[in-house]
């Protein structure tokens, strides 16, 4: 299976050319699927600079801010390669994660608006359990805007910017377990509990259960994503 193609495209001549390619392979990687196969991801300087409309030099220098920042690495005589975790890398990670989001929560049961709790439901609204083997690609996307939801909702912006730089292998990792088994039935059931907790205003209940649906991933990628290893 060949690796995934960056999607970019060119940039703004009004902005600095490095700032906007920082931005623009930042955003490329966070929507790869970086875990659905085995190669590695490499970034290919000359097609990135035809791709972008731009000399190599700004490439450089994002990559150089990408690589302080851990999306990306560079192997000497081989080039710049993006970042894909370990297994037990992603274990901690999903770790952190499952404490920041409960806590966003938890902030969200207790601040957050009746027109922000609502609109978690409109996310669910479209999928069944009769159609939703054939609607995986939309629900998976669903998935991961309720997450990023839950955090912006909680109101602290540290835990949104904290987690920012866990997103790209969050999303990735979440994306490629959502079809196993019936996890996408579970991960509704469990987003259906999570919004009526929220509804309730009940934020022990509501830390809990967005606690527990995260270290729920994290015991099924321990179990069955060998692939990771």
């Amino acid at each position: 299976m060949n690796s995934p193609d960056l999607n970019v495209q060119p940039l703004n001549t009004s902005v600095s050319f490095r700032t906007q390619a920082y931005n623009a392979l930042k955003a490329a990687i966070t929507a790869m699927d970086i875990y659905d196969h085995d190669e590695e991801i490499r970034l290919d300087e000359r097609q990135l600079s035809e791709k972008l409309g731009v000399s190599r030099t700004p490439i450089r220098e994002a990559m150089t801010l990408l690589e302080q920042e851990g999306f990306v690495r560079s192997a000497p005589r081989r080039g710049v390669f993006v970042v894909r975790k370990t297994k037990q890398e992603i274990l901690d990670m999903i770790i952190v994660w499952a404490a920041l989001e409960s806590m966003a929560a938890r902030l969200a049961a207790q601040k957050a608006g009746k027109q922000e709790i609502a609109s978690l439901r409109k996310l669910f609204r479209n999928f069944e359990k009769a159609t939703l083997p054939e609607q995986m690609s939309e629900y998976s996307e669903a998935n991961i805007a309720f997450h990023k939801q839950i955090l912006r909702m909680g109101g602290c912006q540290l835990i949104v910017e904290m987690t920012d730089n866990l997103f790209i292998h969050m999303r990735a990792i979440r994306k490629v377990t959502i079809a196993h088994d019936d996890r996408a039935q579970r991960s509704i059931e469990d987003h259906m509990n999570i919004i009526e907790a929220l509804e309730a205003r009940d934020a022990d209940r509501v830390e809990r259960l967005v606690r527990e649906h995260t270290l729920g991933l994290a015991e099924h990628i321990d179990k069955y994503c060998h692939f990771l290893e």
